[in-house]
């Protein structure tokens, strides 16, 4: 547990709490047993909770794993109460520690960040966070632009496994983002008593991130649809072509094959005594060839 205090306001922070942390904070500022349960367990969805001496709040921001290349969510537990903020979280968050840090050992940044109120700080927080999210869709747009030039080189196979990466963490990406407008809404909206209402314009502000970062996540998921089908378009006409050429190979080497079984279950084979037998057939086995790939010709199969 990690503490700032500054200008009457003190932020509280946990990572990777264990039970002795939770239980000294729920003596301390007297927190409802709900309370205590979400900071114990995992919050699958977010939501925003006032009870009679706190409000909380439980948001997921996206987060990347390099190991599985994809994204997931990290969920962070907040409770506000008239001079604190505290926070939560099991997940190594780094955009969260940085921000904790530099309020600790900058004390110009902390005398901006931490002079109004835990309502303020919370709605500074959240707009750092939502805007770390628009690096991570920068890199999705660079690995999009990146299967494009492969498709496009030639390179269809290997960009199959590289389309089911993305599209899977783009899916992640929208799942983690799309619930997190309902608690925005809610801190716009309704009338907190820990949340001043001149904040609430700037909750509003923090939808409008949402909503940009929303945008972006529907037109990443169209462009990766979008050359999910043309790398199958063009793995299918080069499927086709493939099996075109074997068809024909095939088709103009049966003629030959049937001549040539012909010959070896005759006893007496055409020509079998002149010395020059095995160029004559070859070379009416050639003409057969030939006369096969004319008649595909003229039927314009090939």
């Amino acid at each position: 547990m990690q503490i700032i205090e500054h200008h009457n306001i003190n932020w509280i922070y946990f990572k990777e709490p264990n039970a002795d942390d939770i239980l000294a904070i729920k003596k301390r500022f007297n927190l409802h047993p709900l309370v205590v349960e979400e900071f114990s367990t995992p919050t699958l969805r977010p939501k925003a909770t006032e009870y009679d001496n706190c409000l909380f709040l439980s948001v997921h921001i996206p987060l990347f794993d390099t190991e599985n290349k994809t994204t997931y969510a990290g969920e962070i537990d907040i409770v506000i109460t008239k001079d604190t903020l505290i926070t939560s979280h099991d997940k190594d968050i780094y955009q969260l520690d940085n921000f904790f840090n530099t309020l600790k050992s900058d004390e110009k940044r902390r005398d901006f960040y931490m002079r109004q109120s835990p309502g303020a700080l919370l709605r500074y927080m959240l707009e750092m966070l939502l805007e770390t999210c628009f690096p991570k869709l920068d890199h999705v747009d660079k690995k999009l632009d990146y299967i494009e030039d492969e498709i496009f080189a030639e390179h269809e196979k290997e960009m199959v496994r590289e389309i089911s990466l993305v599209k899977r963490d783009i899916l992640n990406f929208r799942r983690t983002m799309k619930p997190q407008r309902s608690v925005l809404e809610s801190l716009a909206q309704k009338n907190f008593k820990f949340i001043e209402p001149t904040l609430k314009p700037y909750y509003q502000d923090l939808i409008g991130t949402n909503i940009r970062i929303w945008n972006n996540l529907e037109s990443a998921k169209e462009t990766v649809e979008s050359l999910e089908k043309t790398n199958n378009s063009l793995l299918s006409n080069k499927l086709n072509l493939t099996m075109k050429v074997l068809t024909i190979f095939s088709a103009v080497m049966l003629p030959m094959t049937v001549y040539s079984n012909t010959l070896a279950m005759s006893a007496d084979i055409p020509f079998g005594k002149n010395p020059n037998a095995f160029w004559i057939h070859l070379s009416i086995m050639f003409v057969i060839s030939l006369l096969t790939i004319s008649i595909f010709k003229f039927k314009k199969w090939i």
